[in-house]
C-alpha cells in the first residue's frame, strides 16, 4: 500500500510519490502530468475526467463543470445531465482519477494521501477537501498549504545554510503568499496570506469581458455554447500573450466573425485592478513576518498563472529583483506534497529535515463590550491565537461574567480577522455553568490548543468551581460519519467512470468535435470526414486500422491548433 502527494488545483491537478531519494510525478492515462480539473457527463451517463472533459467545455457546456474548487465548502450544486453534484463530489472524481493513475503506475494499492490546499482556505473549505478524498476512497494523512509544499520542494535542494524566501503562488483560482526561513535543515514558515478568489481564471474573464465590450455584446443574450467559445478564445489569447507581443480573439457568432486584437500593454492596463489585489496579501505577509522586501534572499513563483510576463514584471518592480524561474510552477506543489509524505513517514533520506508551520487564521471567541454610555453590546471578536502563530501552540485567556446573577457562559469559537464575529467563521461552541454572583466576579479560563494537523482543542474552566468543558474541533476533518461516507460511496459507484484504457481515443473524438464547432467552410468539412473515418475504424475493433485513422486525425487536428496559435 502506498501514500501519494496530490496537488488538487482549480485548473489542473497532479499526483506524485516519494521514491528512493526524491519525489517524482506520476503520469495519467494519456502520459501527461497535468490532469485538467474538469468533469463532464456523456450521453450514456458516463463520467469523463480531465482532458476529455475539458474538450467538451465548448461542445457540451451544459453537462461539463470546471473551476468548481472555487466553490468547495459551499452549498453550490452542479447539474450535469441526470446527476447533481456538490463541489467536493466533483473534486472526488478528480482525486479518484489521480488515485487510479498512481495505482496503475506504482502497481500497488494507494490508500493515503497528503493533499495541498490554498494556505488561506478556511475551515469549511478544508473539511470539504478532506470529504472529497474520503469519497474517493483515500485517507488524508495531512492537508498541506500549497506555498508550504512548494517551499519544501524548493528548500530541500538549497545549498545555502540560511535562506529567507517568499513563495508567490498564483494558481487558476486562488492566490497565496508564504514567507519561509531555511536554517540548518529547519524549514520555518514565518507567515502566510492570500486571496481565495483571485487567480488566472480572473485574467481570462477580464479578456472575455474586453471582447464582449469591444463588440457591444451582452453575455445574457448569448447561449452557453457561444460563451464557452469566447472563453476558450480568451484563454488562448492569454497564453499567446505569454510569448507574443499581441494576440487576436476571433469568434464566429451566428455566422458573423467577431475579431479583437490586444497587445501586452493593453492587457496590463485591463487587469490593473487584479494586479493591485496581489499587493495586499504580500504586504500583510511581510508585515506579519516583520520583514522588508530587501530582507528576502529569493522570491519563488509557483502556479500556472505566474507564467504571464506581466506577473514577473510586477514582482520584479515590487521586490527590486527578478524572481526565481528555475522550478516548474505547475509541478512544484505536487512534488512538495510527496516530500511531505516522506517527512511524515520519517524517511531516512529526510531524517535531518524539519518543517514548522503556522496557524493561517486568527482563532478567538465572542465577547461583550461596554460602550461609552454604559450600554453593553455583544458580538465583538476577541483573539486568542493570532494568525501566523507558529504551531503547535497553546494560549489561555480569562474572561468574566457581564450580568448580575449570570449562571452560565456561552463560549463561541470563531476563525477570522474581522473585529465583529458576524463577519468571521463560526467553528463551534461550548457552554459552562458558573455560580450566580455580581457581574464581573465570576470568571472562566479559555484555552485554545492548535496542532500541526489542524486540530483545535478548546478547554473552558470555571475558576470558582473547577468545572471543565472540552471540545476538539478538527479543522481538517470531514463532517460525514463513516456510514454517510459508505452510503455516498455506494451511490457514486453506480456512476460509470470512463475507463483509463480508452482515454486516448475518447480524447481524440472530443478534440475533433470541439474544433469542428470552432471552424468554418472546407476546414470544418475536412475534420468531419476524418472524424467519420476514425469512428468507422473504431467500430471494426481492428487495432491496426484504429491506429492508422487515429494518427491521421491527430496530425490534422494538431496542425489546426498550431495554425490557431499563430493566427
Amino acid at each position: 500500500m502506498a501514500t501519494i502527494g496530490i496537488d488538487l488545483g482549480t485548473t489542473n491537478s497532479l499526483v506524485a510519490y516519494w521514491m528512493d531519494h526524491g519525489a517524482a510525478l506520476i503520469p495519467n492515462a494519456l502520459g501527461e502530468y497535468l490532469t485538467p480539473s474538469v468533469i463532464s457527463v456523456d450521453e450514456s451517463g458516463e463520467v469523463l475526467v480531465g482532458r476529455i472533459a475539458k474538450e467538451r467545455l465548448i461542445t457540451h457546456p451544459h453537462v461539463t463543470a470546471s473551476t468548481f474548487k472555487r466553490f468547495i465548502g459551499t452549498e453550490k450544486k452542479y447539474e450535469l445531465g441526470m446527476y447533481t453534484f456538490s463541489s467536493e463530489e466533483l473534486s472526488s472524481f478528480i482525486i479518484q482519477s489521480l488515485k487510479q493513475d498512481a495505482e496503475a503506475y506504482l502497481n500497488k494499492a494507494v490508500t493515503g494521501a497528503v493533499i495541498s490546499v490554498p494556505a488561506y482556505f478556511n475551515d469549511a473549505q478544508r473539511k470539504a477537501t478532506k470529504r472529497a478524498a474520503e469519497i474517493a476512497g483515500l485517507k488524508v494523512e495531512r492537508l498541506i498549504s500549497e506555498p508550504t509544499a512548494a517551499a519544501i520542494a524548493y528548500g530541500l535542494y538549497q545549498e545555502a545554510a540560511e535562506t529567507k524566501f517568499l513563495v508567490f503562488d498564483l494558481g487558476g483560482g486562488t492566490f497565496d503568499v508564504s514567507i519561509l526561513e531555511l536554517f540548518e535543515g529547519v524549514m520555518d514558515v514565518k507567515s502566510i496570506a492570500g486571496d481565495n478568489y483571485l487567480g488566472g481564471e480572473d485574467f481570462t474573464n477580464s479578456l472575455m469581458s474586453f471582447f464582449l465590450e469591444s463588440h457591444q455584446l451582452d453575455s445574457d443574450s448569448l447561449d452557453s455554447k457561444t460563451l464557452s467559445l469566447i472563453y476558450a478564445q480568451a484563454e488562448r489569447c492569454k497564453l499567446t500573450l505569454c510569448n507574443e507581443p499581441a494576440a487576436i480573439m476571433k469568434v464566429v457568432i451566428h455566422n458573423e466573425t467577431y475579431e479583437t486584437r490586444i497587445n501586452r500593454s493593453e492587457f496590463e492596463k485591463l487587469v490593473t485592478p487584479l494586479l493591485l489585489r496581489l499587493r495586499y496579501p504580500i504586504e500583510r505577509a511581510l508585515r506579519d513576518a516583520s520583514l522588508n522586501p530587501k530582507d528576502l534572499d529569493a522570491v519563488i513563483l509557483i502556479g500556472g498563472a505566474t507564467r504571464m510576463p506581466l506577473i514577473k514584471s510586477v514582482i520584479s518592480k515590487m521586490f527590486g529583483r527578478m524572481p526565481h524561474a528555475n522550478i516548474n510552477p505547475d509541478e512544484t506543489v505536487a512534488l512538495g506534497a510527496a516530500i511531505q509524505v516522506a517527512l511524515k513517514e520519517r524517511n531516512k533520506a529526510l531524517e535531518e529535515v524539519i518543517l514548522t508551520d503556522v496557524c493561517p487564521y486568527t482563532l478567538g471567541t465572542s465577547v461583550v463590550q461596554v460602550l461609552g454610555n454604559g450600554q453593553q453590546e455583544s458580538g465583538y471578536f476577541f483573539p486568542i491565537i493570532e494568525r501566523n502563530t507558529p504551531i503547535p501552540v497553546s494560549r489561555v485567556e480569562r474572561l468574566y461574567t457581564v450580568n448580575d446573577r449570570q449562571h452560565s457562559i456561552l463560549v463561541d469559537v470563531y476563525q477570522g480577522e474581522n473585529r465583529l464575529v458576524k463577519n468571521n467563521l463560526k467553528l463551534g461552541e461550548l457552554k459552562i455553568k458558573v455560580p450566580p454572583a455580581p457581574a464581573g466576579q465570576e470568571a472562566i479560563d479559555i484555552r485554545y490548543t492548535y496542532d500541526i494537523n489542524g486540530i483545535l482543542e478548546v478547554e473552558v474552566i470555571s475558576t470558582t468551581t473547577g468545572e471543565k468543558k472540552r471540545a476538539i474541533i478538527q479543522q481538517n476533518a470531514g463532517n460525514l460519519t463513516e456510514k454517510e461516507i459508505e452510503a455516498r460511496l455506494l451511490e457514486l459507484k453506480e456512476i460509470k467512470i470512463h475507463p483509463r484504457d480508452r482515454s486516448e481515443n475518447r480524447l481524440l473524438l472530443a478534440k475533433g468535435e470541439r474544433l469542428y464547432e470552432e471552424l468554418l467552410g472546407d476546414e470544418r468539412q475536412k475534420v468531419a470526414i476524418l472524424l467519420q473515418q476514425f469512428e468507422n475504424a473504431l467500430t471494426t475493433q481492428n487495432d491496426k486500422k484504429v491506429k492508422e485513422a487515429a494518427h491521421i486525425l491527430k496530425e490534422h487536428l494538431e496542425n489546426i491548433e498550431r495554425w490557431f496559435s499563430y493566427s
